[in-house]
């Protein structure tokens, strides 16, 4: 099957980088061409029986040996017309990276070898996002990115291509925000940094530059986190309120909240639980600490945490419902009650009352 030949218009993956790779794929290939990643075949040895995906394929170097069935997946044509000469029954997808045409779990697997570090570093959160709603639950994920001890200028025959580079420990925060458990991350203190991780029980941050408000909730139901929607469980009311409040344009959608309504969504705690019940402080201090860095990262206009408990246990013992003398890595910081169904003492009413509140932060 040929791969197809147009882009939707609303992909914003990096034309220059791709137009790069368009314009140079043959002389790509014998310029560029590597022995075997050490790694790749243990990778695809732990991928399930099922479809798996190379997301910035090349030319196909990587994959015949990831086994069957493999989708070769790059936005760049004349990158996906040399698969064939390597792997002849590699599905050929042309897509963006930050939009994967896959539906919700439909993966064994994903490698992305020297791919997402095209994405600009604001964006990759989502691209991440994208990666785990495709991955089935415990499905390996293998990344390569340039560290940042790769720094440009440097002498790159192949110039116009846009790289991100990253610190371990930051890439590492990014993976496990996106809903997987790291299982190794290793710097070769020149240029690469190899990351693996396991698609995980757990909700994918859907966050971004711009935000006029990110939402946390306390932590995942199990509901949640097997639905890939936070606040998912059964008689929530957070998406009604959302709804009503003008927070929302769509229910039960995070990708469409951050992408067209402006709005992001996090979890203190990233473990998924039948009960909020389960979880302990320390798991909430712990959480508020990669929170304030997903803040200084991205600086929402507002932080909104929907439930009072985990924002005592983290923050402040007696805090009440409103605007927080004390703000989140800069931002203003707003405490609402609890959305669940089991919390019998709010209203409807109230939540959206809330909620705009939230969208109006103080000057």
């Amino acid at each position: 099957m040929p791969p197809r030949a147009d882009l939707p218009h609303h992909v914003r993956v990096d034309r220059a980088t791709v137009d790069v790779y368009e314009r140079n794929a043959r002389r790509w290939r014998r310029a560029r061409r590597r022995p075997e990643p050490p790694g790749l075949r243990a990778f695809a040895a732990r991928v399930p029986p099922g479809p798996r995906a190379d997301l910035g394929c090349g030319p196909g170097w990587h994959c015949a040996a990831l086994g069957t069935p493999v989708v070769a997946l790059d936005a760049a044509m004349a990158m996906l017309a040399q698969v064939p000469e390597f792997a002849p029954g590699a599905l050929r997808v042309r897509a963006d990276l930050e939009h994967l045409p896959f539906a919700p779990a439909a993966l064994a697997g994903a490698w992305a070898h020297k791919s997402l570090m095209h994405v600009p570093a604001a964006r990759v959160p989502m691209a991440l996002a994208e990666i785990h709603r495709a991955l089935r639950p415990g499905a390996p994920l293998a990344l390569r990115m340039t560290c940042d001890q790769l720094q440009e200028p440097w002498d790159d025959p192949f110039p116009g291509r846009h790289f991100t580079h990253y610190r371990t420990e930051e890439l590492r925060d990014l993976v496990e925000g996106a809903g997987f458990e790291v299982t190794r991350a290793t710097d070769d203190g020149a240029e690469w940094i190899d990351v693996e991780a396991t698609r995980a029980r757990m909700l994918a941050d859907t966050v971004g530059p711009g935000m006029r408000l990110l939402v946390v909730g306390l932590n995942p139901s199990l509901a949640s986190a097997d639905a890939g929607v936070g606040f998912a469980g059964p008689g929530n009311r957070f998406w009604p309120a959302a709804l009503a409040a003008g927070l929302a344009t769509r229910t039960h959608d995070p990708f469409h909240l951050l992408r067209v309504d402006g709005v992001g969504m996090t979890n203190l705690v990233r473990r998924a639980t039948a009960r909020a019940a389960e979880l302990a402080a320390p798991e909430y201090r712990a959480g508020y600490a990669r929170l304030e860095r997903l803040v200084r990262r991205f600086a929402p206009r507002a932080v909104c945490f929907v439930g009072i408990t985990g924002y005592r246990l983290a923050r402040d013992r007696r805090a009440g419902y409103g605007w927080q003398p004390e703000p989140v890595a800069g931002v203003p910081a707003y405490v609402m009650p609890n959305t669940s169904g089991l919390n019998a003492h709010a209203r409807p009413e109230d939540f959206v009352s809330h909620l705009r509140a939230a969208l109006d932060p103080p000057r």
